[in-house]
């Protein structure tokens, strides 16, 4: 809610009385319940659907503005499609009726002892079949013994059965959520982050619940040796391929646990009634606790049928049905069951919900899928909640489970006409797309011509913020897209991911994106568009992929399009790209000769921001082949430039290349051995970049700057840096760090 917005229940309760309403007569006047309207306006519940708030408005007798004012109240209070908070794993909703499994709890409170004391395994594997309750035993187990854990308690899905997290992907989740910076992460290829998550599990005493794992590939990376941290995996399969953990087969509930569980969600009145047919439902659902749960929330939501009723139709639809089999255990018929309840469109809705390439989706997907607007596909996804056929978080996110996804996806290809289906599918792909293009344009700081969509993008911060949560779903779609021949689509989309590959280089499938575009721009036989996907496939291979070979051969290829197109900064910018693989590979000539030719290109095609940039990079080489006045020459030359009252370039851009020019001027100065001079550009160097804020490069010229003064013989003040860039932590570099240590241990007392 937006910081001075009402309530919807203060709201509510305003516009009640000046209507002269109690709460009876309103309930009467409207049919919404007298009890649920009391909790409304104590703020004790949920904003209600849109159909509730507008039988409310009816049952006021409204005019526009009221009933507007109790509309934008409702939709305030609702849950955005907002992102996790970074450094956070938040769970589902949690199940408050937990039933049984005390044996299964106890091994697990046996587990957390043992890594206690440091001894016998730190890791669970919980497995069985589908729908088992593997996820709700482990979330059970995390909350009973969160207060033994005082590094915290941590939730990630790897979402194993479709669409699997890569455990590159995974591992960073987990960092991030364990407080490691972005910073530390970006230092660290894969082995390296394996390495920090076992430290930090090793330093702390953490729980962790790795949950839908698909194999032993996905999560060996993310399992500690030893230490007093505890990590429970669940999983379909026993993940026998694991050394060294412990095992609990998970299977169908005990006939009195099932009886009890159905009697909870019941209530122990009505279920005491009918405990025979109770008995008979839980046989019928195998007394698998998915099947259970959505057999019992059927009842619940239509309270005048008899269980009786229910054995009876369970019955029927266990002749007629195929199977959708948990192991040797049918749970169709459950499901068959509250689908045929549903009204049509909130069938229709489940079933295009298996569209979804992602794990979980927002109300906006729903609306896409629909062609309706956000708040009324919210309306038909809730009814979907409450008949229990779907998830929602917290976060405003809903998700399928598993069974679920197969069972809407079969109903689906038999009861949908293929060109709908169709249809659905390339107005979810449009809008993931369209959206992703608008969204990357807009991280640079473009706003979007009039553009109107499904979801809020008022800022670059929540642009980047979509692109980061929809990641796995509209980079899906770009796979689509391009599988389907959609050439000029992939290349726009992938186009307007520049800027955020800057942002988000840790995200591990920029190589893939620029793959697909820089194969799109071959397709449409433009010369000029593979060059450009070619640099971004080239730069993003070497940056971010650390695969320099086919980095430099990418922008060898990118080179020879650009001549072809006869374009001088796309020319220039292979050679720039050829340059950085080459440095990364030790070859330092070939780099300074490549640089060297694309500032030339740069210069001649009056590109000054790219020769800036460019200038920026070549002023390395030099002083790596040994040639410090060289590179003296070339940063005074890039001082100069910067310097000049007409300099084309300015803001940040300039900013960051001035401080790392002084900075690098400082190095020369210090490899000619005039530390006096190295040490003013250092400090010089170290203002400008506190200004503008680069912790990364301010850690480096502190421990460039105490080095000098060490040479200079001014201990106290060396001693002084290196303090302060040990006080950076993780927004330094680690080989900073640790140089840093080394040198404070090393100085004479004070």
């Amino acid at each position: 809610m937006v910081p001075g917005e009402r309530p919807f229940g203060v709201v509510l309760r305003d516009l009640r009385q000046q209507a002269r309403l109690t709460i009876e007569e309103l309930a009467e006047a409207s049919g919404v319940s007298g009890r649920a309207i009391g909790d409304m306006e104590r703020g004790r519940s949920r904003v209600p659907q849109r159909r509730s708030v507008v039988a409310l408005a009816e049952g006021l007798g409204l005019a526009d503005a009221q009933r507007e004012a109790l509309l934008a109240a409702a939709r305030a209070g609702r849950p955005t499609g907002a992102v996790a908070v970074t450094g956070t794993a938040v769970p589902p909703r949690s199940v408050g009726d937990f039933t049984g499994r005390d044996r299964e709890l106890a091994r697990l409170r046996e587990a957390a002892d043992r890594s206690r004391t440091g001894v016998g395994g730190s890791v669970s594997v919980v497995s069985g079949p589908p729908g088992c309750g593997k996820t709700t035993l482990a979330l059970k187990a995390a909350a009973d013994l969160a207060g033994e854990f005082p590094g915290g308690c941590f939730v990630v899905d790897l979402y194993g059965v479709e669409g699997p997290v890569d455990p590159g992907e995974a591992l960073l989740k987990l960092l991030k959520a364990l407080g490691v910076s972005d910073r530390r992460l970006v230092q660290e290829d894969a082995q390296g982050r394996a390495g920090l998550l076992r430290a930090v599990l090793g330093e702390r005493r953490c729980l962790v619940v790795l949950d839908n794992a698909r194999n032993e590939e996905q999560v060996r990376m993310l399992l500690p040796p030893g230490g007093r941290s505890l990590v429970l995996v669940t999983s379909r399969r026993p993940l026998t391929g694991l050394a060294d953990v412990d095992r609990l087969a998970l299977s169908e509930m005990a006939q009195a646990e099932a009886v009890e569980l159905l009697s909870r969600i019941l209530g122990k009145e009505r279920a005491g009634a009918e405990i025979e047919a109770v008995a008979r439902v839980a046989e019928l659902c195998g007394r698998l606790p998915l099947a259970l749960r959505v057999a019992g929330n059927w009842l619940t939501v239509r309270s005048a049928w008899s269980v009786e009723h229910l054995v009876r139709r369970l019955t029927d639809e266990e002749r007629r049905l195929g199977a959708l089999a948990a192991g040797d255990v049918r749970v169709e018929a459950a499901f068959e069951l509250s689908y045929r309840q549903l009204a049509p469109q909130a069938a229709r809705m489940l079933r295009l919900l298996s569209l979804v390439p992602g794990p979980d989706m927002t109300a906006a997907y729903g609306a896409a899928l629909t062609a309706t607007d956000v708040f009324e596909a919210e309306d038909v996804l809730e009814d979907l909640v409450e008949a229990g056929l779907l998830q929602a978080s917290f976060t405003g996110r809903y998700q399928l489970h598993d069974l679920l996804r197969l069972f809407a996806r079969a109903r689906l290809l038999r009861e949908e006409e293929p060109g709908e289906q169709e249809a659905a599918e390339d107005r979810l792909r449009a809008w993931l797309l369209d959206t992703a293009t608008v969204a990357g344009r807009w991280v640079d700081g473009a706003p979007p011509p009039s553009w109107q969509g499904l979801v809020s993008l008022e800022s670059p911060e929540r642009a980047r913020a979509w692109l980061e949560s929809e990641a796995p779903a509209w980079f899906a779609a770009l796979r689509s897209a391009a599988a389907r021949g959609e050439h000029t689509r992939v290349v726009e989309t992938a186009a307007a991911m520049e800027w955020l590959v800057g942002l988000w280089a840790l995200w591990g499938h920029w190589p893939e994106v620029f793959r697909l575009s820089s194969e799109a721009a071959a397709a449409l036989d433009d010369p000029y568009l593979q060059a450009v996907h070619l640099n971004h496939y080239s730069w993003t291979l070497a940056d971010c992929g650390q695969r320099y070979g086919e980095a430099l051969e990418r922008a060898d290829e990118a080179l020879e399009c650009a001549r072809r197109a006869q374009d001088a900064s796309q020319q220039a910018w292979a050679l720039n790209y050829a340059a950085l693989a080459h440095y990364y590979l030790g070859e330092s000539q070939m780099g300074f000769d490549k640089v060297g030719a694309a500032v030339d290109l740069f210069e001649a095609a009056g590109d000054h921001e790219a020769w800036l940039t460019a200038m920026t990079f070549h002023r390395v080489f030099p002083r790596e082949l040994g040639r410090a006045e060289e590179a003296l020459a070339l940063h005074e030359r890039i001082i100069a430039f910067l310097d000049a009252p007409d300099c084309p370039v300015r803001g940040h851009v300039a900013d960051r290349c001035r401080a790392k020019t002084i900075s690098g001027l400082g190095r020369d100065y210090a490899a000619l051995g005039r530390w006096r001079e190295a040490a003013d550009h250092f400090r010089s160097g170290l203002l400008q970049t506190q200004r503008i804020g680069v912790p990364d490069v301010e850690g480096s010229l502190l421990l460039d700057l105490g080095q000098a003064l060490i040479e200079l013989g001014e201990n106290a003040e060396a001693r002084s840096c290196f303090r302060q860039l040990l006080a950076l932590g993780d927004t330094a570099d680690s080989n900073d760090l640790k140089a840093a240590q080394k040198l404070v241990d090393s100085l004479p007392c004070e």
